[in-house]
């Protein structure tokens, strides 16, 4: 005899571990400062590519003006500037990043409890 509600609950999981359950497995195996950390790196060197990037699309741009006011500017202060508008681009980034993988990490393990949990019935069903 079939039991309806074990066969619901089946489906349930298998249903999770093909869409979610793959991602939340991979991130529920870090420990939560691991996780939140190398995801803020990976972040933060993305940030500092994409400013480089930017940076030489700007400096390029108008890169004769630029070559003649070079001897004119204060480099040490041009070089200020720009420190500070890398650390503080790149400083604001992984701050969000830090907030997004933090809620990702929180939900993936609130979710991984409520499988496993579900797991455990499914046990319990069977004895």
């Amino acid at each position: 005899m079939l039991n309806e509600e074990r066969i619901i609950l089946m489906t349930k999981l298998a249903s999770y571990e093909d869409n979610d359950g793959k991602k939340n497995v991979a991130i529920g195996s870090y420990f939560r400062s691991d996780y939140i950390g190398w995801q803020v790196l990976k972040s933060i060197i993305s940030a500092t590519i994409a400013f480089v990037v930017v940076f030489a699309m700007y400096i390029f741009y108008d890169f004769e003006m630029f070559m003649m006011d070079i001897y004119k500017m204060d480099l040490m202060e041009f070089a200020k500037k720009v420190l500070f508008l890398y650390l503080g681009i790149v400083g604001v980034y992984a701050i969000i990043s830090y907030i997004i993988y933090t809620v990702r990490y929180n939900r993936a393990k609130r979710s991984l409890k409520l499988y496993y949990m579900n797991l455990r019935r499914l046990a319990n069903m069977y004895k």
